[in-house]
């Protein structure tokens, strides 16, 4: 009879070397851990704009930057680790992919008081809608507009709209970012005192 605590026969062998690769290559567990979240969350904003129909406001696809440069850079960290990149080239790449991401939590929890209305957003996508009283086919064009507001949530779950889980997102990644970054320096320590 299997305990709570206990993982099943099939789970042990795919976590064992899992956790082997975070303790001796920090780096590449991290890099590819973010590249995974990365696509995973990219993924997901994509099946929400196009699956189930909610179009991003300006604020969503400035949150979506972060991810296009972290994922090719977690990419590349991994291809440097297979050629023998320089550490401090690594430390540099993890703590770009931090910095980066780091905006970006800051960004969705800026966006995320705009659509609680706790402060102002972006008067391109926030402000009133300018109201034209000239005809033509011009106000004909704006009328047909559909306007996506950064201030009204399309979406939530347990009290999170998208652009709060980006923050919690973006902060797993910074975290884990961190930890690669610190990984690489703790093993060039060791490695520089055993020579």
């Amino acid at each position: 009879m299997q305990h709570a605590g206990q993982a099943t026969t099939s789970e042990a062998p795919m976590i064992a070397p899992a956790l082997t690769l975070a303790r001796t290559q920090p780096a590449a567990a991290a890099a590819a851990t973010i590249a995974v979240l990365g696509v995973l969350t990219m993924a997901g904003f994509f099946y929400f704009q196009y699956v189930l129909g909610y179009p991003p406001c300006p604020l969503c696809l400035e949150q979506r930057y972060a991810f296009y440069v972290s994922v090719p850079l977690a990419a590349m960290i991994l291809l440097g680790l297979s050629v023998g990149s320089s550490r401090k080239v690594l430390m540099l790449a993890l703590f770009a992919i931090a910095a980066a991401m780091l905006w970006n939590a800051g960004l969705g929890a800026y966006h995320s008081g705009v659509e609680w209305h706790w402060w102002p957003g972006p008067q391109d996508c926030s402000g009133a809608t300018p109201n034209f009283s000239a005809g033509g086919s011009l106000i004909d064009q704006i009328n047909r507009t559909r306007v996506v507001r950064c201030d009204e949530a399309a979406w939530r779950f347990l009290g999170l709209s998208l652009a709060g889980y980006n923050v919690l997102v973006s902060l797993s990644i910074v975290a884990i970012a961190v930890w690669g970054a610190f990984g690489v320096k703790a093993d060039q320590g060791s490695s520089s005192e055993s020579q």
